[in-house]
């Protein structure tokens, strides 16, 4: 991997991860209406408005209009840029400092960084969550918000619920990403090098970084997928005038109420556009980080 600094890796990985999502954002608006239908309801009780990706995608575009499938995309740029930017550059200072060398190392590293990353980004989380989840009433899944667009939508969260109410959810989004962020960096890394190692392909060819991303995400959804759900329930419940939420106290009383009132396959619903768009996204955003770190790296030393 390509020697840069911190700071140049806050910048590349926020650049990469925004690129990622502009192409992957239609995939998170259907995961997010998947998650929410049956909200605490036992299988076959309830209207299944979305089904399956394709018809999902479908339902959304007919309803919402081809727009609709690019709900929240402005919060999902500003939270990848925020919350990737400092994953991205404590990742970057962890590797500089040796832990990555360490056994387990670049787990824990990716760990800690994706932590600090979702606490960052958690208040434009909420806000992309609510404006994915918002449809007309035939088509809707969970509460519905009613926000009419990203500042608006900080700004009502703000003057009703004060500042903690843009941090209500955080502690779902905290091990969401610490898992995923460990899973996606520790198995790009060694997967990469594995990959490297076979000869299979030109050392310096994006593909070793697609092949390293296309193993990478499998790990990612499987790991991150029941946390992703308990975290869209948690950003997207109503709350009482306290700003408390009515339906889960936190992520283990959401666990728990989602495994008995609606089984323990509900912690992956979704998985399929979960999945779908973890790929593409960890593809395509750690193919961009690894090109554009290369890019960095070169320009640094014609410049010494």
């Amino acid at each position: 991997m390509e020697p840069v600094s911190p700071a140049v890796d806050l910048v590349l990985g926020a650049s990469a991860c925004c690129l990622a999502c502009v192409f992957t954002n239609p995939l998170e608006v259907v995961k997010t209406r998947l998650q929410l239908q049956g909200e605490l309801r036992a299988r076959g009780t309830y209207p299944r408005p979305y089904r399956g990706i394709v018809a999902a995608a479908a339902a959304v575009a007919r309803t919402d209009g081809l727009q609709g499938l690019q709900k929240g995309l402005a919060a999902g740029l500003l939270y990848q840029a925020l919350m990737n930017g400092v994953r991205f550059y404590c990742y970057s200072l962890a590797c500089q400092a040796g832990l990555a060398q360490q056994p387990g190392g670049t787990m824990v590293a990716g760990a800690i960084a994706g932590a600090l990353g979702a606490f960052v980004g958690s208040p434009a989380y909420l806000v992309k969550t609510q404006l994915q989840a918002q449809s007309v009433a035939a088509m809707a899944v969970g509460h519905q918000h009613h926000h009419q667009g990203v500042l608006g939508a900080l700004e009502t969260i703000w003057r009703q619920q004060g500042l903690t109410g843009l941090w209500r959810g955080v502690g779902g989004a905290v091990p969401r990403v610490m898992v995923g962020s460990a899973a996606q960096l520790a198995t790009f890394a060694s997967a990469k090098a594995w990959v490297q190692e076979q000869q299979w392909l030109p050392e310096e060819s994006w593909l070793v970084a697609l092949a390293g991303g296309m193993i990478s995400s499998v790990a990612v959804a499987a790991v991150m997928t029941p946390f992703d759900v308990v975290s869209t329930r948690l950003y997207n419940q109503p709350v009482d005038g306290a700003g408390r939420g009515q339906l889960y106290r936190g992520l283990a009383d959401c666990l728990v109420k989602i495994w008995r009132q609606e089984g323990p396959l509900a912690l992956y619903k979704g998985l399929g556009p979960a999945y779908v768009r973890l790929g593409p996204h960890t593809i395509l955003s750690m193919l961009f980080w690894d090109e554009l770190r290369k890019l960095a790296g070169r320009a640094q030393q014609q410049g010494t």
